[in-house]
């Protein structure tokens, strides 16, 4: 009687069960950000209903002043009547951007100098620990100034700490965007004649990407798809002025399991600025270019996708692997992942174009920023590839790209 008992009540906790998992699920795959047309409406499910908390109806007939007004809170509620959570609503115009796929030189100095390793000093045959790190001074940290005065490169660091002759000096160092002072007293090297804190630093970078889209009408460009890091830290470099100049792809290392590829390339006319990038996020980087940056590109402009209109299945990417310039290349999107917050993992693609495997084995570094494009429309950039699987890699949405370049407020 007892086993009857358990089993009645197992028939109906089961499907209860199941139903609290799909809402659960439900919830979680709401977006922190929506991201919809200006006249569209929000789209809700029998269980979660979505609700603006303003009337928009001023939006159909054009009676806003600027991006701003576009933009609102939403609550999602259960049944309609239990609140679950509360999400941005970000309204987006119907764009029309150049697709990008050219490559394209960056360079690239951090704001202040980036500490990319702290060591011991010797001094007479013995070894002296490192002040900087004594003084609580970590690998990630950028230093923006010595004794309030601005630190601009490593030259500059390295002539501010032989000023101070040994005396403490105070740094301002920037932590997670946190601002902190640490005071440090450098180590005098006899041999040298010098004064030193122990510590290795880096103050700029430059290498070869991919070009995602350039919007005519703002000047914005956008590139890569994912951020600039540096090498040794894994460390977001912190931009204070970088270009944008012309590149050629000179070299392909083919991509094999285990061994990334990569577009090797040189820069070209270097005197000839195409553009000044303005941030490094981690949806890529971004800034202001006149239009010769679409120089040997002959696409026009197209409409972009949002998240809810792009769909597992064949797409295409745009990218230049020789003099030929920016070419269609066919793959598929297999997976698309569902992201509360910016990142650059969006979706899992896979390169299907015979052309493209048989020159790069897939995708290959130096390919990161080349847009994707599916039912003629810019849906998102090509950002990383799986080392053991040359021809897969993710993509980010187009969604975030248009956030970070501030296109879409």
């Amino acid at each position: 009687m007892g086993r009857k008992k358990a089993y009645k009540i197992m028939y109906i906790l089961t499907p209860v069960v199941f139903l609290i998992l799909s809402l659960f699920f439900s919830i979680e795959k709401i977006p922190d950000t929506m991201f919809i047309r200006v006249k569209d409406d929000i789209k809700s499910s029998y269980l979660l209903k979505v609700n603006e908390r303003k009337d928009v109806s001023a939006l159909a007939v054009g009676k806003v002043k600027d991006q701003s007004e576009l933009n609102s809170k939403a609550d999602v509620k259960l049944l309609g009547l239990f609140s679950v959570k509360s999400v941005d609503v970000k309204r987006v115009p119907d764009l029309s951007l150049y697709p990008g796929g050219t490559s394209i030189g960056v360079k690239l100095n951090t704001k202040g100098v980036l500490v990319v390793a702290l060591s011991d000093i010797e001094v007479d045959n013995s070894k002296v620990s490192s002040p900087a790190a004594q003084s609580g001074i970590m690998v990630g940290d950028s230093i923006l100034s010595i004794n309030d005065k601005p630190v601009k490169s490593a030259e500059m660091l390295s002539d501010l700490i032989n000023e101070s002759e040994g005396k403490e000096v105070k740094i301002e160092i920037e932590r997670k965007g946190e601002s902190i002072i640490k005071l440090v007293k450098p180590v005098k090297i006899p041999k040298e004649k010098k004064y030193k804190i122990g510590l290795w630093v880096r103050d700029s970078t430059a290498g070869v990407g991919t070009l995602t889209f350039y919007d005519e009408k703002t000047g914005s460009f956008a590139a890569l798809g994912h951020p600039i890091t540096d090498v040794d830290t894994g460390t977001i470099l912190n931009v204070d002025k970088g270009e944008l100049v012309a590149s050629t792809i000179v070299n392909i290392r083919k991509g094999v399991r285990g061994t990334p590829g990569e577009l090797k390339g040189v820069f070209v006319n270097e005197s000839n600025v195409l553009g000044q990038i303005n941030s490094n996020t981690e949806c890529g980087i971004f800034g202001k270019a006149n239009k010769s940056i679409l120089e040997g590109n002959r696409v026009k402009p197209m409409k972009v996708a949002l998240r809810d209109e792009i769909q597992v299945g064949d797409a295409q990417i745009i990218t230049t692997l020789d003099d030929k310039g920016p070419q269609y290349y066919d793959i598929k999107i297999e997976k698309l992942l569902d992201q509360d917050t910016p990142g650059p993992k969006s979706m899992v693609i896979k390169v299907t174009d015979p052309r493209l495997l048989a020159k790069t084995g897939g995708i290959v570094q130096g390919m990161s920023g080349s847009p994707i494009i599916q039912n003629n429309k810019i849906v998102g950039a090509v950002t990383h590839v799986l080392i053991n699987k040359p021809d897969t890699g993710y993509g980010i949405y187009i969604e975030w790209m248009l956030k970070d370049s501030k296109i879409v407020d």
